[in-house]
């Protein structure tokens, strides 16, 4: 790393430090384990998971629903919404059962080490617990490889992303890329030939 590289990124994780009381930044960074999180500014300064998606109903209903919050719980400094009492109620017993990992944020972009998007409704249930992605063709790229995807993601959760802020690790890993980086065109690419392949069979 040459010295202007240095300077850039110190620059820009000591403007993303110093801008942490605004919107998104406070929303996705809270105190506690459940952090960071793909939160928004909710209303009286809540941090609303997936943008009030009803986690439980992915479970139960097979599909994505979004919340009210006539039914909601806090999860640490996270508020989730809920489409029914019912749903709060089987969360409230058992919060870790429903919880997206990596805090909701796109799988695909997880196994990257880069903590961004995830729109609750595109997502997939694998070994029980919920994954979210980034579109559809975020989801398409992780099952490519799914086994060696999910290894990744795990590992770079564990070692680099849980509890540390979102946007400064978001901006060391898109200046210092892992080495299996691959870019959206190169995914793209790779889910279109795999297609055709599976096309011509």
């Amino acid at each position: 790393m040459n010295f202007r590289t240095l300077q850039v990124f110190l620059w820009t994780a000591w403007l993303a430090l110093a801008l942490a009381g605004c919107g998104a930044m406070t929303a996705q960074n809270p105190a506690g384990t459940y952090s960071p999180v793909n939160a928004a500014s909710g209303a009286d300064g809540q941090r609303l998971l997936l943008k009030g998606a009803d986690v439980v109903a992915y479970f139960t209903s097979g599909k994505y629903q979004s919340g009210s919050p006539q039914f909601s719980s806090q999860y640490e400094a996270t508020t989730v919404h809920f489409a029914s009492a019912e749903h709060k109620a089987l969360f409230d017993k058992n919060p870790d059962a429903y919880l997206p990992q990596f805090g909701g944020y796109c799988a695909n972009g997880i196994a990257y080490g880069i903590p961004w998007g995830g729109d609750a409704d595109t997502w997939k249930i694998i070994d029980g617990k919920l994954y979210i992605f980034g579109g559809q063709g975020s989801m398409d790229a992780f099952l490519l490889d799914e086994k060696k995807n999910l290894a990744l993601a795990n590992s770079y959760w564990k070692t680099e992303v849980a509890g540390n802020h979102s946007f400064v690790q978001r901006f060391k890993r898109l200046m210092f890329r892992v080495p299996h980086y691959q870019s959206g065109e190169d995914l793209a690419r790779a889910v279109a030939q795999a297609k055709a392949a599976a096309g011509a069979r």
